[in-house]
């Protein structure tokens, strides 16, 4: 049944694939390429921008079977499934367009490569606010064309890489980050509609961790659980998507040992917002979602002090220190492994001094990110700009 599947699907992409290069090069100057149904979070933004400043038809590839953009088709927005093996590959190495736009990195490392067929200008739009020299592979960055940057802290690390490595300059846009902003837009809106928990009632904290052998949820996910559902707290786990492909019985574990306590909750979709802004506090590791809720809801962050993983051996080489580690301290608390009986205290601590965490993380918002409010102006106009070029 499940190579009938499979077959079925590789028709499909087949087929969308030889309808996009069907398509002739004029009316295909912007190109928006997905890995999976979240990078959407990512281009909505954008593709809202555009749509009001450009008069052609903006294409928008994926390679999730089910991703709700496949819905939208329009005349407008031409979508298309291309799934993510062979028919994806052979795509992207015969492409013919003006611009593409991806937050896939990598390009040229592993499957995914530059058009062999076409001068195609190739941007990279950041899907996490992280370093890019501690949080990506080396080279992640290399081949492509333009970069829209988060903040000043990604500018400054791609230079000092360049120089290192004695690579030639790419563009560097200002960007921002639209998937904050949304998530700040929302937060207002919600906190209109509903009344947040306080330190008066049940607080409740947000587990959401990166993934891989060295992710909290990994080393002692149900020994942080059970703890704090002891101190009657209200749990949220949110795995990372990563953790739910990569080790499945970890969660079943999980969602089995807690499921009956009315205070846990197991959520696998991460666009679900409401409970993100729901909670008092985020527990975290090293994951990008730190910061996205710390200047989103101008909440403070728990960061259980576990090894960080280390995906550029080679990190070491720029001399600057990474976002995610220099930012901890100034956005919450690093609570070391040892000290886990402490947690209960210090989230309760934390919660009843939140205007002083807020103050903090407002300020730090204005000083991390590009253009808070403007950003997907900013990023349509360029590619405009880009275009035109």
């Amino acid at each position: 049944m499940r190579i009938l599947e499979n077959y079925k699907l590789y028709k499909k992409a087949k087929y969308n694939a030889m309808r996009f290069q069907s398509v002739s090069i004029e009316e295909k100057e912007i190109v928006f390429y997905a890995e999976d149904s979240f990078s959407h979070m990512h281009f909505s933004a954008l593709i809202y921008e555009l749509k009001k400043i450009y008069n052609g038809v903006i294409h928008y590839l994926t390679s999730q079977y089910d991703d709700p953009i496949l819905l939208q088709n329009s005349k407008e927005l031409q979508t298309y499934y291309i799934g993510d093996g062979v028919v994806r590959t052979t795509l992207f190495v015969n492409m013919k367009a003006n611009i593409l736009l991806m937050t896939m990195c990598d390009l040229e490392t592993y499957y995914i490569k530059r058009s062999k067929a076409y001068d195609i200008h190739y941007i990279y739009i950041f899907h996490a606010m992280v370093s890019t020299h501690s949080n990506y592979r080396k080279g992640a960055f290399d081949n492509f064309d333009t970069i829209f940057m988060t903040g000043p802290y990604q500018r400054e690390e791609i230079r000092s890489t360049e120089k290192v490595y004695g690579l030639n300059e790419k563009e560097l846009i200002d960007f921002g980050y639209p998937r904050l902003e949304r998530l700040m837009e929302n937060v207002d809106v919600y906190r209109k509609k509903s009344q947040l928990n306080s330190t008066e009632g049940k607080i409740q904290v947000m587990l959401a961790p990166s993934w891989g052998e060295n992710s909290i949820l990994e080393i002692f996910g149900l020994e942080i659980i059970e703890l704090l559902l002891k101190n009657d707290f209200i749990v949220i786990v949110r795995p990372h998507p990563r953790t739910c492909k990569l080790n499945p019985n970890l969660i079943s574990m999980i969602e089995e040992e807690f499921e009956s306590n009315e205070n846990f909750t197991l959520e696998i979709d991460i666009t679900n917002t409401a409970s993100l802004f729901n909670s008092n506090l985020l527990i975290s590791d090293w994951s990008g979602i730190a910061m996205e809720y710390a200047f989103s809801c101008e909440r403070p962050v728990v960061f259980i002090d576990v090894p960080k993983k280390l995906n550029n051996p080679e990190a070491d080489r720029i001399s600057i220190i990474p976002i995610e580690k220099s930012v901890r301290e100034k956005i919450g608390v690093v609570v070391s492994p040892e000290s886990l009986s402490e947690l209960p205290q210090i989230i309760k601590k934390m919660s009843i001094n939140q205007e002083k965490w807020t103050k903090e993380i407002k300020h730090l918002r204005k000083e991390y990110v590009y253009n808070l409010g403007r950003s997907a102006v900013i990023g349509a106009e360029n590619i405009l700009r880009i275009l035109r070029r």
